[in-house]
């Protein structure tokens, strides 16, 4: 087993030419724009359209630990065990956000040999999208203080406004800010905050418009603030979508790199999934699906929260029907479902296990009998799991007649997935028909609702009453039709996040709602959690560092 850290074996790797990569997709070379060698971002109109003739499997989770359960680690792993099966594969992510990257979980290239390269770059940066997308937050939000500051044309309400500043950092002192102060010609003071970039509307917009047109027609819906008679003003009304198309032009281009072994990924948005949907673009994915016989995606976190988004809002919007889902879980997280503390995880433990095993058993639920998919479950094995622990899951998977796989990319790369690839090449040829909890006429509350009784297992949903009057005033605004985006801890099925396991019959209460009008979702906020994050006592920054050679170091 390797006891190199993931930065030491990417930096480690041989890389192919994006090119070649390119070449090898069959994509057209004047179709291409390279970034540097192992970089390029594609055409839009490279996408075929005969794209959904070809398989697409989401891989998904259980409910995570605070460390990630090595969802993009088996999803990298699994395209590279397809093609060495012989199958023309290629994998769809998201791109990381600079937060957790500085934060606490550390990059999103996945780890030890099945991750994306190059690393760093992916996780620093990358070709700049993120920057697009925060700059055209920010353009807009200057438009709107500066048209109050000018003269108020609009009668925006100064105390109603609903559009916030970004930045693609873990910053908890921008939460809430005071700004506007100074003299009359520093503008109009009021309390304002920042959201982190990845929970920016202008992400969920370009991570589901399917063209420029789609681009600008959306961000001109977006809602910014409300006028002294309550009335919604819009992106559009401050004119400002052309200008915001116009910085996300090169943005909305899906990139193209590479795993350690060669398999093409398509990298492109990263809206988060216990805030926003979770899903990467729907460019990234067409187009992936464009020229590969197998497409693999991943949604954040668990298949309550990313899953959940990618069935309700990502596939039903533009009629994508999956073929298979793999579901990853870990003995650790199973046994932290189970009562085991953090420190004791490694240890074998079959009770805990027995009692976190309905965790599990709770997502293939989800998975198999709300949205009607067929699942495989892929253990993440680690070293200290032992073989009675996994002889336990596997039975528990038989016993639900569900497949089960062991998952080993992390330390063989492919060919650690074979079993589970091929497992998968035959499921995929089962019939597959998406179903979903709730119907597109069906009320906002009844849509919130289905997802927090028939997903979540809830007993009674409470909604605040400003939740109650910004949902009838959504209804009033004709967005009665949207589907819904959950904004709910990944931890527990709950609001909790300390409710483990597979909690049943429990309050939740939605406490706000946002409307994204361009984005086409309404945003329904659960719990204590937050639109910008914080980072913790000891942040991965501390760790990450430039050694005299300019090689990153620390970067996990």
């Amino acid at each position: 087993m390797s006891h190199l850290s993931d930065i030491e074996i990417a930096q480690r790797s041989t890389l192919t030419p994006i090119t070649e990569i390119a070449r090898e997709s069959k994509i057209s070379k004047d179709k291409i724009e390279n970034y540097g060698k192992y970089k390029a971002k594609i055409d839009l109109d490279a996408i075929k359209p005969d794209y959904k003739d070809n398989k697409l499997v989401l891989v998904t989770a259980i409910s995570p630990t605070s460390a990630g359960e090595g969802k993009t680690t088996t999803t990298v792993g699994l395209g590279d065990a397809l093609r060495q099966l012989g199958k023309k594969a290629a994998i769809a992510l998201r791109e990381p956000s600079l937060g957790p990257v500085f934060g606490i979980k550390g990059g999103a290239a996945g780890g030890g040999y099945a991750q994306a390269l190059p690393m760093e770059d992916l996780n620093l940066h990358f070709t700049g999208d993120f920057h697009a997308i925060g700059a055209a937050n920010n353009l807009l939000a200057a438009l709107l203080d500066n048209h109050i500051h000018q003269g108020n044309e609009l009668q925006i309400d100064t105390r109603n406004i609903v559009w916030k500043r970004c930045v693609d950092m873990n910053d908890r002192q921008l939460r809430q800010i005071v700004n506007g102060l100074g003299k009359k010609v520093d503008g109009v003071p009021r309390e304002d905050g920042f959201d982190i970039t990845v929970a920016s509307e202008v992400m969920a917009v370009l991570c589901l418009s399917d063209s420029l047109e789609d681009l600008k027609r959306r961000l001109k819906k977006m809602i910014v603030a409300y006028t002294v008679d309550n009335k919604p003003v819009t992106a559009g009304d401050l004119k400002a979508e052309g200008a915001m198309t116009v910085l996300l032009k090169e943005a909305m281009k899906p990139n193209l790199i590479q795993t350690i072994e060669g398999t093409p990924v398509f990298i492109h948005g990263g809206p988060f999934a216990n805030i926003a949907h979770g899903c990467n673009s729907v460019l990234a994915t067409k187009l992936a699906m464009s020229y590969h016989d197998y497409t693999i995606t991943e949604a954040g976190f668990g298949s309550d929260l990313g899953a959940e988004k990618f069935f309700d809002i990502k596939c039903r919007t533009n009629n994508l029907n999956p073929d298979a889902v793999v579901l990853v879980a870990t003995v650790r997280a199973l046994k932290k479902h189970g009562g085991v503390a953090n420190e004791d995880l490694n240890q074998e433990n079959l009770a805990a296990l027995e009692a976190g095993m309905p965790n599990l058993l709770r997502h293939i639920e989800v998975l198999t009998e709300v949205f009607k998919q067929n699942v495989i479950v892929a253990i993440n094995r680690f070293p200290s799991d032992t073989e009675a622990e996994l002889e336990l899951i596997e039975k528990a998977c038989n016993q639900n007649q569900v497949q089960f796989a062991l998952s080993e990319v992390w330390q063989k790369g492919g060919k650690g997935g074979l079993d589970l690839a091929e497992k998968l090449i035959a499921l995929c040829e089962q019939n597959s028909t998406l179903e979903f909890p709730y119907r597109e006429e069906d009320s906002l509350k009844d849509k919130i609702i289905n997802i927090c009784k028939k997903i979540y297992h809830a007993g009674k949903v409470n909604f605040s009453k400003m939740a109650e009057g910004k949902l009838q005033q959504a209804t009033d605004l004709g967005f009665s039709h949207f589907p819904v985006c959950m904004a709910k801890t990944q931890y527990s099925f709950s609001d909790d996040q300390n409710l483990l396991g597979a909690p049943e019959n429990f309050e939740i209460t939605v406490r706000d709602v946002r409307i994204s009008a361009g984005a086409g979702f309404i945003v329904a906020l659960t719990g204590d959690i937050m639109t910008m994050p914080g980072l913790p006592k000891k942040p991965a920054a501390e760790n990450i560092d430039l050694d005299i050679n300019g090689n990153v170091q620390g970067l996990m």
